[in-house]
């Protein structure tokens, strides 16, 4: 399978990028992705779900925050309308297929 390409309404090439990965780390869980998201890729879960493996020493125990993850990818359309509005850059794309 190639790399998935599509066109402008002008007949130029473009080659949408799909979100890929998404930092817990720098995430504030702000929500601004959530709500420009058209295909519900995304979604609000705690920071600890997120990052059970690591040890956060930052976090306060009796104040868990809520952060964004992807929940379904394959339902990215690679707008990038999330990595637009994210005040903390914290989407990674790539292009699909190769």
């Amino acid at each position: 399978m190639g790399i998935i390409t599509g066109r402008t309404r002008g007949g130029d090439e473009w080659i949408p990028q799909f979100v890929s990965c998404l930092d817990p780390k720098k995430c504030i869980g702000c929500g601004r992705c959530y709500k420009v998201c058209p295909r519900n890729v995304l979604d609000l879960v705690e920071r600890s779900e997120q990052l059970l493996a690591e040890a956060d020493d930052d976090a306060d125990d009796d104040d868990e925050m809520m952060v964004m993850t992807i929940v379904n990818a394959g339902d990215c359309i690679g707008c990038g309308a999330c990595g637009r509005v994210c005040p903390k850059d914290c989407y990674t794309y790539e292009a699909a297929g190769g």
